[in-house]
């Protein structure tokens, strides 16, 4: 699949122009840049798939935990129920801890979102390099035109 890095050279050749070692070179380069693509398609799709099988199993939990909350509801209202609350009482108990619970997570949920702050050291970091490279493409145009005065 890989040529090898290195090219021997033929027994009666003896040097070879400058062009053709850049040339080699160049054609080394590409063929590398092809095969580490290559590589990441490969490594991208196990991913992938990877995530998708975990997704799914995700989805699954999720359901199931569904059920037994559903279970687990009307054990509590049956439970209130045994303890000699009306049904219908039980049951409205059972609604409105659930509403708390729901609350409360929303609550939770709302503050760890209002917490995040979009990738600021990425922006920073980005917004860094960008500037380091125009000053770097300011300087070199300075001393071009310094050079040509």
């Amino acid at each position: 699949m890989a040529d090898p890095a290195v090219r021997r050279a033929a027994a009666g050749v003896t040097d070879q122009s400058i062009g053709d070692l850049v040339s080699v070179a160049a054609r080394d380069v590409s063929q590398l840049v092809r095969y580490e693509l290559e590589l990441a398609k490969l490594e991208l799709k196990a991913d992938a798939k990877r995530l998708g099988i975990g997704a799914g199993l995700a989805v699954l939990a999720m359901f199931a935990a569904c059920l037994v909350l559903m279970l687990l509801c009307f054990a509590f209202a049956f439970g209130l129920n045994a303890l000699h609350i009306w049904l219908w009482a039980a049951f409205l108990i059972v609604a409105g801890t659930c509403i708390l619970i729901i609350g409360i997570a929303a609550l939770v949920g709302l503050r760890m979102v209002r917490k995040l702050d979009g990738m600021s050291k990425t922006r920073r970091s980005l917004a860094d390099g960008v500037s380091l490279l125009r000053r770097g493409k300011s300087r070199s145009s300075a001393r071009a035109s310094a050079k040509a005065s």
